[in-house]
C-alpha cells in the first residue's frame, strides 16, 4: 500500500528557465519496526541555485528501513527523469545504499536486489548520476518528510 502524504511541486521554474537543470536529490527512508510502517522523504533541489523544486512525503505501508531508503532514491530518480535533469546528485544518510549504488558493496539481499535494479534502470535514463553520503544531521529535511509520511500513514497526524 502506497500513499502520497505530502507533495509540493513548482513546475513553473522549469518552464520559465528553458534549460535542463542539474538536480540534487536528498532522500531518506525509515521504518518503525524493521519491518514495520515505513515512509520516505525526498527533497529535489536545483543544484545550481539550491532552490527547492519538489518535496515528497510518501507512506509505504510495511517495509524494512533499507527498502524504504531505496524507494526514496527510486522516487527521486523517477522525478529527475520526468523533469529532464542533465546531472543528478543523490544525497542520502544510508551508507549501505550509497556504497551499493557506487558499486563498493555487493547487494546480497534478494529484496534489495530488486530495488537496486529498479534504481539502476532509472539511473540509465539520465546522462549523469552521482551518489554522496552525508551524516544524518545534514539530511534533516528529507528525514522530516519521511517521518511526516509515517505519522500520517499511521494516523498520528
Amino acid at each position: 500500500m502506497e500513499r502520497e502524504a505530502g507533495c509540493a511541486i513548482s513546475h513553473e521554474r522549469f518552464r520559465s528557465a528553458n534549460v535542463i537543470m542539474n538536480l540534487r536529490i536528498k532522500t531518506d527512508g525509515g521504518s518503525r519496526g524493521n519491518p514495520g510502517p515505513a515512509g520516505i522523504g525526498v527533497v529535489i533541489e536545483n543544484a545550481d541555485t539550491g532552490e527547492v523544486v519538489e518535496n515528497h512525503a510518501k507512506f509505504l505501508g510495511k517495509a524494512t528501513n533499507n527498502q524504504a531508503e531505496y524507494k526514496a532514491v527510486i522516487l527521486g530518480l523517477e522525478r529527475a527523469v520526468i523533469l529532464g535533469a542533465k546531472e543528478v546528485e543523490v544525497v542520502a544518510d544510508s551508507e549501505l545504499l550509497i556504497k551499493q549504488a557506487r558499486g563498493e558493496y555487493r547487494v546480497k539481499n534478494p529484496d534489495l536486489a530488486i530495488r537496486f535494479a529498479e534504481m539502476k534502470a532509472f539511473e540509465r535514463l539520465l546522462p549523469r548520476v552521482t551518489y554522496r553520503h552525508v551524516r544524518r544531521e545534514y539530511n534533516k529535511a528529507a528525514d522530516a518528510l519521511a517521518n511526516q509520511a509515517m505519522d500520517e500513514g499511521m494516523g498520528k497526524k
